[in-house]
């Protein structure tokens, strides 16, 4: 079993966030992953977190920094109990976790998204090019938007992917990204995923 915050659920851990059809095709390399650099936390990271907020459904995030602007729709559980993904057709489309903490409110919100598809990259693409410092807006239902500064950037492979550290609960609001990365194979696709680690620093009306 995984937690998601404080919900715990069977999670596959590697998620299906992306193809790489298309890199065969093409001959592109892969998309971008974080250095060793972004894996380590911010300094600051533990201080400077602002107010939770009451919870509200996300429905749009920005990464100004890697120019993701991306509507935010539902996601649940699929039958066998892993998290559903948004539909791969869909480039530019991320998801959150809707039955776990919405984001802004205190606890592990949730959101993922391809890196690719069939016709080339997709939503979270450059996901691995963040650093540490860039900030994540989310824009809610209530008309307000939580801001998030990025705590770090890393990169695991499926079979040694930190569950409790990317889905455990928090007693401030924090935000993870997710999307697929470390490397491709042609035989078995990407092998593992990119997680950003961010938290709250504020939020504004929209």
């Amino acid at each position: 079993m995984r937690r998601i915050g404080d919900t715990v659920i069977a999670v596959v851990t590697a998620f299906a966030l992306g193809t790489g059809v298309w890199l065969l095709g093409t001959g592109t390399g892969t998309p971008p992953q974080p250095s060793a650099a972004e894996g380590r936390p911010d300094p600051g990271g533990a201080r400077g977190a602002a107010t939770p907020l009451l919870a509200s459904p996300p429905t749009r995030i920005r990464i100004p920094a890697i120019r993701v602007n991306a509507p935010l729709m539902g996601l649940s559980l699929t039958s066998s109990g892993s998290l559903d993904v948004p539909p791969p057709a869909e480039k530019n489309l991320a998801g959150w976790y809707e039955a776990g903490t919405t984001p802004g409110d205190t606890g592990t919100a949730v959101v993922a998204g391809h890196v690719d598809n069939t016709e080339g990259p997709a939503v979270f693409y450059d996901l691995g090019a963040l650093r540490r410092g860039a900030t994540i807006e989310v824009d809610r239902e209530d008309a307000t938007t939580a801001v998030f500064t990025v705590d770090s950037v890393e990169v695991y492979s499926a079979k040694n992917f930190p569950d409790s550290k990317v889905y455990g609960a928090s007693s401030r609001p924090e935000l993870r990204v997710i999307t697929c990365g470390g490397g491709y194979s042609r035989s078995t696709g990407y092998q593992g995923n990119v997680v950003v680690f961010a938290h709250l620093t504020g939020a504004h009306g929209t």
